[in-house]
């Protein structure tokens, strides 16, 4: 018996095709343990097809961080918290787990792409920082929750994903109970009466 026909898609079907088969091979091991061999037997496809859509292995990954980053901005906004961003960050990563993981995990550890990872951490942090100033007074302690908060966040998000999302209609209570206790530990401590 021969191999299968490959499908006819059109080019940007097949790269989304590849993109989803990219993101699920280099979310289980990272961008240096996982080979174009991998990514093509995850999409059914060649190596040769591969190379159609992308120059490189480093170019199919700095794609599928885009495409991870593009949805999750879409899903859950760029420039506010509110009351809907920690729900939003939960449905975000349940619908795409591989692509939280591989912007949260793997991307952060990978030197070549750590300049995405940076990017996106310190709007986070900026964007923290603006919506905490209402509530945590200047100083220190303001840009310390600023940075802490989204990391704690998508910490416990992903602590959550490997839990097997339990509890999700309780889930983004639990981690703004997390978050909250962040902002208080930023507030200078009550004085002490005499």
């Amino acid at each position: 018996m021969g191999a299968e026909p490959v499908k006819r898609m059109r080019r940007a079907e097949r790269r989304e095709q590849i993109l989803d088969a990219a993101t699920r091979a280099f979310a289980r091991s990272g961008f240096t343990a996982t080979g174009l061999d991998d990514v093509a037997t995850e999409a059914g496809l060649t190596r040769v097809m591969l190379y159609r859509h992308f120059e490189s292995k480093a170019d199919m990954y700095r794609a599928a961080l885009d495409r991870a980053c593009a949805r999750l901005a879409d899903q859950v906004g760029s420039d506010d918290f509110g009351d809907d961003s920690i729900p939003a960050l939960l449905r975000a990563a349940a619908a795409d787990p591989d692509a939280f993981r591989l912007l949260f995990q793997h991307a952060a550890r990978e030197p070549e792409f750590r300049d995405l990872i940076d990017t996106l951490t310190a709007a986070s942090a900026e964007v923290a920082r603006r919506n905490l100033a209402q509530r945590i007074p200047d100083g220190p302690w303001l840009d310390w929750a600023a940075r802490v908060i989204p990391a704690v966040t998508t910490e416990a998000v992903i602590g959550w994903l490997d839990a097997g999302q339990p509890d999700p209609d309780q889930a983004a209570e639990r981690i703004s109970r997390v978050v909250h206790g962040v902002i208080e530990a930023a507030h200078p401590p009550a004085a002490e009466g005499p």
